[in-house]
């Protein structure tokens, strides 16, 4: 049975809050002490669970300190996507799909992203953790261009559509945050889907 789309709205504002709670503490704790000196359990503690609620939200410490949590589509999204769905044409599918991304995730807030470059000038190998995620994730949504591919031919190579996901995901928080957070930050995806459109064909 699927949860009225308010319980849905509800659920994700508590995990953003959730998320952002985490973030917070983490990068607080980090700043404070320096990365080696912060503990999970201790991160726990400041955001106010437990440090098995915290590895669901991230797989590690560092992660916690840059933000990086989940950043999958569900795995309806995925397989209605890889089918050649749920529209047919591929820029109304890439909407749904980074709104599916976007709904995963919860990206650091202006001033967590501050912070964390902060971090990242304190503790440099953090770099390569935050493009170790960044290429994980590319990887799998190259792989789910590559699915969709065999059912519905694409315009370009897997890679290129992969890029172009993670561009409209970045500029659709950018102008999120350009509202001041306001409302969901999915609802800027078809603003900034409009956009590139226009861009390109112009």
């Amino acid at each position: 049975m699927t949860p009225p789309a308010g319980d849905l709205g509800l659920r994700e504002r508590k995990k953003r809050a959730r998320t952002d709670a985490i973030v917070e503490s983490a990068q607080r704790l980090v700043l404070e002490r320096g990365l080696d000196a912060v503990t999970v359990e201790e991160i726990a503690e400041a955001a106010q669970i437990s440090p098995r609620t915290f590895f669901n939200y991230f797989e590690s410490k560092d992660d916690a300190v840059l933000g990086q949590g989940s950043f999958e589509p569900s795995a309806e999204t995925r397989e209605t996507f890889a089918a050649g769905g749920p529209h047919g044409r591929l820029v109304a599918d890439l909407e749904v799909l980074v709104r599916s991304l976007l709904a995963a995730f919860a990206g650091p807030g202006k001033h967590q992203g501050e912070q964390m470059m902060e971090i990242l000038q304190l503790e440099p190998r953090l770099l390569g953790r935050h493009f170790a995620w960044f290429e994980r994730h590319k990887a799998q949504v190259v792989a789910l261009f590559e699915r969709r591919h065999e059912s519905a031919p694409l315009p370009a190579d897997p890679e290129m559509c992969a890029m172009v996901v993670f561009v409209l995901a970045r500029a659709a928080m950018d102008d999120w945050a350009r509202t001041g957070h306001e409302g969901d930050v999915g609802d800027h995806v078809s603003r900034v889907v409009g956009q590139l459109t226009a861009v390109l064909t112009s």
